[in-house]
């Protein structure tokens, strides 16, 4: 049987991805298996904060090694921003459309139009936890940077507007194995799935 790892979150996107990731060496479920698990609000001001908040939530109430993530955007030409608050940018949580139209604004607004000018890069934190309790941690980011025109189909989020270092194309004209390959989220897991092995 394959070992059971559960992603404390009910993001079908997210968890598709991980999945995939993970080429079936896990049998992945999220929390839409286990509606006994409350919301948790995220009143983080760190990646770190936020994943540890899902994590040790889910844990209490699930038995196993559980896997939360928080991940987003920063953007150096505003500052970092949105960072931890990637998903409400646009000032509705979790609408990708709003999101990356708001983002494409402001872009505009500081001027930041242009590569050169609009270096970013996507960061993730990962966090396992087992019964109530932080068992380790891990992070990942991809550099790269933001065009002001939405491009490509696949992919979520701000996927459209980031172009990886390396590459002339967004997250969202890439073929999924490739954007999963050398994701922010695909690095950070890397570190957990060889952490979860080496205690096997």
């Amino acid at each position: 049987m394959k070992p059971l790892l559960v992603i404390a979150t009910r993001n079908a996107h997210k968890t598709d991805e991980i999945r995939a990731m993970l080429a079936d060496s896990y049998e992945v479920h999220d929390l839409s298996s286990f509606p006994e698990a409350p919301p948790v609000e995220e009143t983080g001001t760190t990646f770190l904060e936020n994943a540890t908040l899902k994590a040790v939530s889910a844990s209490k109430c699930i038995p196993g090694i559980i896997l939360a993530d928080d991940s987003g955007i920063e953007v150096d030409a505003l500052g970092g921003k949105p960072g931890v608050w990637s998903s409400s940018f646009g000032g509705e949580e979790g609408n990708h459309d709003k999101n990356n139209a708001f983002m494409i604004s402001e872009l505009k607004r500081v001027g930041a139009d242009s590569s050169e000018k609009a270096a970013a890069r996507f960061r993730c934190v990962m966090v396992l936890a087992k019964d109530g309790c932080v068992i380790a941690e891990f992070s990942g980011s991809v550099e790269g940077c933001m065009v002001t025109e939405k491009r490509g189909e696949g992919g979520f989020g701000y996927d459209p507007l980031f172009i990886p270092e390396g590459y002339d194309k967004t997250f969202a004209e890439l073929p999924g194995d490739v954007k999963n390959s050398m994701s922010h989220r695909a690095r950070a897991l890397e570190k957990a799935v060889a952490w979860l092995a080496s205690r096997s």
